[in-house]
């Protein structure tokens, strides 16, 4: 049997994963969006791959993990897992070969800001 045609990956289907599989690692306060993830806020739409930039070929893919962490985890362990549960979701998931997943860490959290800033918000209403 002959050729069937292409398959094609959406950008947005790897993000997805990437994004689902680095939020549910243990110390990730969560992902840090950037301007333009910012500006969907203001606008009310919630994108739940905030924080994931991908470039996908035919096939394989490049994923870049933009993270908060959670204060009292260790910074370096909780990037590395993110790195691995990543590259697992994404290869298994799409059949793509991953050929990196960079973590960048923009913040460490402490959750009692998180009850501080919900005050400061409800008082801006």
């Amino acid at each position: 049997m002959g050729e069937l045609g292409n398959i094609r990956i959406s950008d947005d289907v790897v993000k997805t994963i990437a994004a689902k599989a680095a939020s549910d690692v243990e110390g990730v306060y969560k992902l840090a969006g950037g301007m333009a993830d910012e500006v969907s806020k203001i606008l009310g739409k919630k994108r739940p791959t905030n924080g994931v930039k991908v470039e996908v070929g035919e096939k394989e893919c490049s994923i870049e993990v933009f993270i908060i962490v959670e204060y009292g985890y260790l910074i370096s362990e909780v990037a590395h897992e993110v790195q691995k549960v990543v590259l697992k979701a994404v290869s298994e998931l799409s059949g793509l070969k991953v050929v990196e997943v960079n973590v960048y860490v923009q913040d460490v959290k402490i959750r009692a800001e998180e009850s501080s800033e919900n005050e400061d918000e409800e008082l801006d209403v």
